[in-house]
């Protein structure tokens, strides 16, 4: 009887690029006093399973307007959204003059700055437009450029105008 000699298995292995996927969930605005601002729209936009944008245009009533803070701060749920990383809050019009003065500030303000009218310095004397923020958009932010675990996330700002609270923007996002 002939010895059978083990069968020698080849193991190919492949790179697999392991791919995060971002989705809105929410997105909520709310003007805090309707005299100076208002939002004309506050809309999540599903073009197809894999493409959703936000858009947003806030009517300002009370230009032009040359002092603004804005509070940033960023959840993630766990049981009820609990704060995450980063609770800023940075006068607005000074960033714009200076980008380069807060990298934390400039990372959350590359995500809408090419689709924004908010891309210039104090004053403001025109209505304020955030167009298509897409989930690719914040998809390459979150991964690529500075690296998020998976969860639900909400990032929560407090826009203030002359130190009084004007508007409160809230975006949910799920990282998977």
């Amino acid at each position: 009887m002939p010895i059978r000699k083990p069968c020698s298995i080849l193991l190919l292995t492949t790179h697999l690029k392991i791919s995060t996927r971002t989705e809105f969930t929410n997105f909520k605005c709310k003007s805090l006093d309707k005299e100076f601002a208002d939002f004309e729209y506050c809309t999540l936009r599903a073009v197809n399973r894999s493409y959703k944008y936000i858009s947003t245009k806030v009517k300002l009533f009370q230009v032009p307007v040359t002092k603004v803070k804005v509070n940033f701060a960023l959840y993630k749920r766990y049981s009820g959204y609990k704060p995450f990383l980063y609770n800023i809050t940075v006068d607005a019009c000074h960033f714009l003059k200076n980008q380069k003065g807060n990298p934390i500030t400039s990372y959350f303000y590359e995500y809408f700055k090419d689709i924004s009218n908010m891309n210039h310095t104090c004053p403001f004397d025109h209505d304020l437009v955030v167009d298509k923020l897409s989930t690719e958009r914040i998809n390459h932010r979150l991964t690529n450029i500075l690296s998020f675990p998976e969860g639900d996330y909400m990032m929560e700002m407090h826009w203030i105008a002359y130190d009084i609270d004007r508007a409160v923007v809230k975006i949910y996002v799920t990282l998977s």
